[in-house]
């Protein structure tokens, strides 16, 4: 499963990575003032930075699993929604010329932090509120 899971994570990050560039290549030198970018799309260095997103919770999965902090079927679950997630973000750059508009790439990102604090939650890393005797994790309850 690492093999598979870590060739799906560099195959999406080559995807999301060439996606802008292929698209620019396409658009060449030729824009007129119609074709102008949205203000609001996501490109380059916020594209990658997504791309990186992904690639760090899946090793966060990846060294908790090898510690043995979670178990192999938890393992498996986060990597489905930081797949997802991924894939997600890959269709969106792949209809709009390797861009994510504001509202699509702040949706992913939320997303993948819940993914995050899951996985600190599943680690037992998440942070503490109040005296402990709820468990302490949030949500308080």
């Amino acid at each position: 499963m690492r093999s598979s899971a870590s060739l799906k994570t560099a195959t999406l990050a080559a995807i999301l990575i060439a996606a802008p560039l292929a698209g620019a290549y396409a658009a060449g030198h030729h824009k007129g003032a119609l074709d102008a970018t949205d203000p609001t799309d996501m490109t380059g260095p916020r594209v990658e930075a997504l791309v990186e997103q992904v690639q760090g919770i899946h090793q966060g999965i990846v060294d908790a699993r090898q510690a043995n902090n979670i178990t192999p079927a938890v393992a498996e679950r986060l990597e489905m929604r930081t797949a997802r997630i991924g894939q997600a973000a890959e269709k969106i750059a792949a209809s709009d010329h390797g861009r994510i508009p504001a509202a699509q790439y702040h949706d992913l990102l939320r997303r993948l932090d819940n993914v995050d604090q899951r996985l600190m939650l599943d680690t037992g890393s998440g942070f503490l509120i109040g005296d402990g005797a709820d468990g302490g994790t949030y949500p308080n309850g």
